[in-house]
């Protein structure tokens, strides 16, 4: 594969055909040759096609070269590819220009991305614009969005503990994977523990990060079984949720490990675990 590459390559950095430039450039990205792909879509863009900057701003992005992918992107919308908006903000979310962003994410809803448009409410609620980004989040499960239908019964699960958002969540777990978890959590709230732990530990299969910690506590909580719930915690920690560490700590604490548990609430501290840091600052003050 990689020869065919370098054929395609070398074959076509003198031509003129824009549409083969873009494809074999979508290649050596997905090969992990984004170098040699931001080549590609330079030639194809320098031959006048929109489409080759959008792809040159995926390019630069994948290099983490944020500002001259911003760039890109806004080539590509001025010469009418509304695909760009989305992945502009995505970009300047990265650099921190929340309020960019939030007129990307605008620009991808109006456009019609059901997916930018989401984005916006996923900002506005890291904003603490919790109502206005229901709003949005409803307006796009109105349109038929699956995701954003599932993302509504998380938030309204989330703030109101209804159990007949029951519905909505089980279609919704199949879209968004907290709403797996949240699923859970409402069927232990309604004590049936052992089909809760059926559902987390489906998720916990697929990979869903969210799945580990909510099933640790049901192994310890429900099933007292310390040694299962351990492993669920560590495997959340291996999959990138920082919260676990907290839990760990407490079940280390709990079986006399204080060496361990205070480098479980090390770990969750320094990952920003306000919880960890407090139950840190009092393991060592004992």
């Amino acid at each position: 594969m990689t020869e065919d590459l370098d054929v395609r390559l070398r074959r076509l950095l003198a031509s003129d055909d824009a549409d083969a430039l873009i494809d074999l450039g979508c290649d050596l990205a997905d090969a992990g040759r984004q170098e040699d792909a931001e080549t590609c879509f330079r030639r194809a863009f320098d031959l006048g096609d929109s489409v080759a900057a959008f792809n040159l701003g995926n390019s630069l992005a994948a290099q983490n070269r944020w500002a001259e992918a911003v760039d890109a992107y806004e080539v590509a919308l001025r010469g009418g590819e509304a695909d760009a908006w989305r992945n502009l903000g995505l970009v300047l979310e990265d650099l921190g220009d929340l309020a960019g962003a939030m007129r990307a994410y605008r620009g991808a809803a109006a456009a019609g991305d059901l997916e930018g448009g989401l984005q916006l409410a996923f900002l506005l609620r890291e904003q603490g614009e919790r109502d206005q980004a229901l709003v949005v989040a409803e307006e796009f499960a109105a349109a038929g969005d699956e995701e954003a239908a599932a993302v509504v019964a998380c938030w309204r699960w989330c703030s109101s503990l209804d159990p007949s958002l029951e519905a909505d969540l089980r279609a919704g777990q199949h879209h968004f994977p907290a709403a797996r978890a949240d699923l859970a959590h409402l069927l232990r709230e309604t004590g049936r523990s052992a089909e809760a732990r059926s559902v987390l530990e489906r998720g916990a299969k697929l990979g869903e990060q969210v799945a580990w910690l909510p099933l640790g506590n049901l192994y310890r909580e429900d099933l007292g079984d310390e040694e299962a719930a351990e492993e669920a915690y560590r495997s959340g920690i291996a999959a990138g949720d920082p919260y676990c560490h907290q839990n760990l700590g407490v079940l280390l604490a709990d079986r006399g490990d204080l060496e361990g548990a205070v480098e479980q609430f090390r770990l969750g501290a320094a990952a920003g675990d306000q919880l960890a840091a407090q139950c840190l600052g009092e393991l060592e003050r004992d």
